[in-house]
C-alpha cells in the first residue's frame, strides 16, 4: 500500500472491487466513479472518499481496513487432512491451533516435502482407497482437504453417495462418512461451481447432505483479502455434522491488500528479504522479448509488430489474454502462480529482472516460511508450490474452525453443566 493509508493506486482499487483496471477507467471516464487524479503524473488514484461511494452504489468492498480473525483455541482440536500436497492448508491449520491427526497424500515428492518440514506428523503416503478412517471414529473434530474436482454420472434427478463411487470426492465424503468429525471443510477451484453447469456442486452437496451434514452455501474466498500478496481464488465447502447447532462463520475479509514487494522484501509479511534459490529462466528468444514489457504490463505493451509475432494466432482472437508476456509489478499483488512459471499462456515475469520467480519468490507469494523447504526436482517444486493453498488463507480459515469448535464445546460444558445440575436436584427431591 502507499504510505498515505487512504489512498489506492488503479491496481489496488480494481482489486478492492474486484473488477478489471478497464471497467474502472470506464467508470472514470462516464462518470459513474470518478478518480483522482496526481497533480504530477496524472496518475488515477482513490481515497476513502470513493470507498463509501462505493458502498453506496453498492459495489462490493471488504468493510474492515484490517480485519482481525485470530482466535486462540480453548481445547486441544484435532484435524485429518487428506489430498495434504505440499502442506499449504495443514501449516496454515496448525497457525491456527489445529493438532493434525493424520494427513494423507499420494504424490511421494510431496510426501517427502510433509516429512521433511514436520517428522513428527502422521503422514500416510498413498492411495486414499486403501485408507480405514473408520478408526479415527469420534476422535477428530474436522476433515479437511482439497478434492480433485471430478463429474458424477447422473442416473437419476438426485445424487447420493453411491453416484459419486469412482471419484476422489467419493473418498473424501466416505472419510468423513467414517469419521463423523463435528465439521468437515473442502477446498477447490472456483469453477468447480460451475463445472457441469453447476451439476457437480450439487451433487457435492447432496452427498454430504445424505450423511447426516447441514452444508453452508459455498463461499469463494479472494487470497488477497486475507494477507496473500496473490490474485488467487478458492472456493470453500462447509459441512456442519446435523446434531450441532453450532453456527459457522467465514473469515472477515480485510481491505488491508498487500503487493508483491511486500512478498519479496523485507517488510509486513516477512522480516527479510526474499532469500537467493535456484529457479527457471526463458529462452533467449523469450526473454528478448519480456524485456521490453514494463512492469505491470504484457503482451499489448509490445510493438504491434512483435505482437503479432509473438502472439501468432492468438493475436487476432478475443479476449484480454493478459497473462501472456506479462511482468508483474511491485506495487500490485502477484497474478495466480500456475505449476510451471514459464508457460507462455500464463508468465510470471519478475518485476525488475527477466526471469520467472525463484523457487523461494514463488513459495514467499504463497505465503510459505522461508524455512519450509521443498523436496524433489525444481519442476516438481514449482508443481507442490503453484498447487498449494496460500498459507495465510489457510490460517484465516483455520482461525474461523477455531472459533467454530470453541463456541461448540462452550455449549456443550454449558448443557453438561445443566444436566448435572438437573440430576442433582432430582437426587435432592
Amino acid at each position: 500500500m502507499n504510505n498515505e493509508s487512504d489512498m489506492y493506486t488503479l491496481e489496488q482499487f480494481a482489486d478492492l472491487l474486484s473488477v478489471s483496471k478497464d471497467t474502472l477507467r470506464r467508470w472514470d471516464n462516464s462518470g459513474k466513479l470518478k478518480a483522482r487524479r496526481n497533480g504530477i503524473s496524472g496518475y488515477r488514484y482513490y481515497t476513502e472518499t470513493e470507498l463509501q461511494i462505493c458502498e453506496q452504489l453498492e459495489l462490493f468492498f471488504p468493510e474492515s481496513k484490517n480485519a482481525d480473525n485470530a482466535v486462540k483455541p480453548n481445547n486441544h482440536y484435532t484435524s485429518i487432512e487428506l489430498f495434504a500436497g505440499a502442506g499449504g492448508l495443514a501449516l496454515g491449520l496448525e497457525e491456527a491451533g489445529l493438532h493434525h491427526v493424520m494427513l494423507n497424500e499420494y504424490d511421494d515428492v510431496a510426501c517427502k516435502t510433509l516429512k521433511k518440514n514436520r517428522p513428527e506428523w502422521n503422514v500416510i503416503e498413498g492411495d486414499i482407497h486403501n485408507i480405514d478412517f473408520s478408526i479415527y471414529q469420534g476422535k477428530v473434530d474436522v476433515v479437511t482437504g482439497g478434492f480433485p474436482c471430478q463429474a458424477f454420472s447422473y442416473a437419476g434427478k438426485k445424487l447420493g453417495f453411491e453416484d459419486a463411487r469412482g471419484t476422489l470426492f467419493f473418498e473424501w465424503a466416505r472419510a468423513v462418512k467414517e469419521i463423523k468429525p463435528k465439521i468437515c471443510v473442502g477446498e477447490n477451484v472456483r469453477g468447480l461451481l460451475s463445472h457441469d453447469n453447476g451439476k457437480t456442486i450439487k451433487g457435492m452437496i447432496d452427498v454430504l447432505t445424505e450423511l447426516g451434514y447441514t452444508v453452508l452455501k459455498p463461499q469463494v474466498l479472494k487470497a488477497i483479502y486475507y494477507k496473500v500478496p496473490q490474485k488467487r481464488e478458492r472456493m470453500i465447502l462447509v459441512g456442519i455434522r446435523n446434531d450441532i447447532s453450532t453456527e459457522f462463520f467465514y473469515p472477515k475479509p480485510s481491505r488491508h491488500i498487500y503487493t508483491t514487494k511486500d512478498a519479496l522484501k523485507k517488510g509486513p509479511l516477512f522480516d527479510c528479504d526474499v532469500p537467493k534459490s535456484e529457479g527457471e529462466k526463458y529462452p533467449e528468444k523469450k526473454r528478448k522479448v519480456l524485456e521490453l514489457v514494463p512492469p505491470g504490463g504484457y503482451w499489448r505493451d509490445l510493438p504491434v509488430e512483435i505482437q503479432k509475432k509473438y502472439m501468432q494466432k492468438s493475436y487476432y482472437l478475443g479476449g484480454g489474454k493478459t497473462g501472456m508476456a506479462r511482468r508483474i509489478s511491485w506495487d500490485e499483488p502477484c497474478l495466480t502462480l500456475t505449476c510451471a512459471p514459464a508457460q507462455k499462456q500464463t508468465e510470471r515475469c519478475h518485476p525488475d529482472e527477466t526471469r520467472p520467480f525463484t523457487i523461494r519468490e514463488y513459495a514467499r507469494i504463497q505465503t510459505f516460511p522461508d524455512n519450509w523447504e521443498f523436496e524433489g526436482s525444481m519442476s516438481r517444486q514449482y508443481k507442490q508450490i503453484g498447487n498449494a493453498v496460500p498459507v495465510n488463507l489457510a490460517k484465516e480459515i483455520g482461525y474461523s474452525i477455531v472459533d467454530f469448535l470453541n463456541r461448540y464445546y462452550k455449549t456443550k460444558d454449558e448443557q453438561n453443566i445443566h444436566n448435572d445440575e438437573y440430576k442433582i436436584s432430582r437426587v435432592a427431591i
